[in-house]
């Protein structure tokens, strides 16, 4: 997944309120049921059919949206990926709130994840434009949407079922509101290029407006990869330059100048650190509730956790997953909701693997890599999502 705008990550990561489907254990600390060793991995795109949709509540109203037409992805550059957005109306003529959402994707053999971005009506003619001068279906998106402003109000990885919270919270609709679908097809086992198609769809659960709802917004925490080849692992793509310059050539020069605006973030720009655990911190710029966390890797991922305020006498997890499951990518309600301030500390901390490269199916016939941070699937990630109200 990729959640940043390129050269304008290092004020990405600082979203945190500048403005603006398991029950969690006590303080929020999470666990999966994956043991050390690959299970857990190995499952990657066999994503099972999401369950039947929890009952309406009152004035909420469902609305489905498909994509137009089935889309065949192939990925650019001789890479094996592809991040594809698809352009959806969901037609809102009055003011309403998304209160859940369902992403249904139609083929999981080649949908890794995706994430729906809200464009205001000031932002919708920008998107169709884009739409319209794109040949096929959609536009490619590696990065982030395409369209400045998107807002990120649901995503869906193995695992990320609908999660209904039971405070009176939404992601605010304006009429004329567009939804982008941006989805990453996963090509590794067709080099490339699908012979299949995909026609996926998402679920809306949207309430008439009326109620007085707190608005929801989505913050990203992020942590660089540096993560070096085993020791007994070896060749060109093990050198960390060597590596970076692979990124850009599959994804863009965007794809680089993430990877130096994170270890300038969050390392103050010393020299990276090769390591299997990577962490970053990072100021809360206003006040807030949060309602629900979660948690993205990729198939190398060991542990993923976020602290709020480590090293202080009030310190807490908000999400610990110490045997990270790529399969099990829920989002997680606190028990009780949690207060966050202006300065205090959030800090996401990552723990990758890079002998697990050699034991799965997906990644044992690639070439050994230094690993970055990537699109890829056989690249890495280190988010915390954390879905909250801004508050005055």
């Amino acid at each position: 997944m990729r959640w940043l705008g390129g050269a304008a990550v290092a004020l990405a990561t600082v979203v945190l309120l500048t403005s603006c489907s398991g029950a969690a254990q006590p303080n929020g600390a999470q666990t999966t049921s994956a043991t050390a060793g690959t299970e857990g991995h190995g499952a990657h795109g066999k994503a099972a059919a999401p369950p039947p949709a929890a009952p309406l509540r009152a004035s909420e109203r469902f609305v489905n949206l498909t994509l137009p037409q089935p889309y065949r992805p192939a990925a650019p550059s001789g890479a094996t990926d592809e991040y594809r957005c698809f352009l959806v109306d969901p037609k809102l003529t009055d003011r309403a709130f998304l209160t859940g959402s369902q992403f249904l994707p139609q083929n999981t053999d080649i949908v890794h994840h995706a994430i729906i971005f809200q464009v205001g009506p000031d932002k919708a003619e920008a998107a169709r434009s884009l739409d319209a001068g794109t040949p096929g279906e959609g536009w490619t998106c590696f990065g982030n949407a395409g369209i400045d402003d998107g807002a990120w109000i649901g995503h869906w990885a193995p695992g990320a079922d609908e999660t209904l919270l039971t405070q009176k919270v939404g992601y605010p609709m304006p009429p004329g509101s567009q939804l982008i679908m941006q989805v990453h097809y996963n090509l590794l086992a067709t080099e490339g290029k699908s012979a299949d198609t995909d026609q996926s769809a998402i679920r809306l659960r949207l309430t008439d407006g009326k109620a007085d709802l707190k608005p929801l917004v989505t913050a990203q925490l992020v942590a660089p990869i540096e993560l070096p080849c085993t020791a007994e692992e070896s060749g060109p793509l093990c050198d960390r330059e060597a590596a970076v310059r692979d990124v850009v050539h599959r994804f863009g020069d965007q794809a680089g100048e993430t990877v130096t605006g994170l270890n300038r973030f969050c390392n103050d720009a010393k020299p990276p650190s090769a390591s299997a655990t990577q962490h970053c911190e990072r100021k809360m710029q206003g006040n807030g509730t949060v309602y629900a966390v979660a948690g993205h890797m990729h198939l190398l991922g060991r542990s993923i956790k976020v602290e709020l305020n480590p090293g202080t006498p009030g310190a807490r997890n908000l999400l610990d997953i110490p045997n990270y499951n790529f399969d099990e990518q829920a989002i997680r309600p606190l028990a009780k909701p949690v207060t966050v301030k202006a300065g205090d500390t959030l800090k996401v901390t990552c723990t990758h693997d890079a002998g697990l490269r050699r034991q799965l199916p997906a990644l044992r016939d690639l070439p050994a890599r230094y690993v970055v941070w990537g699109e890829g699937t056989a690249d890495e990630m280190c988010l915390g999502l954390l879905i909250m109200s801004p508050t005055s």
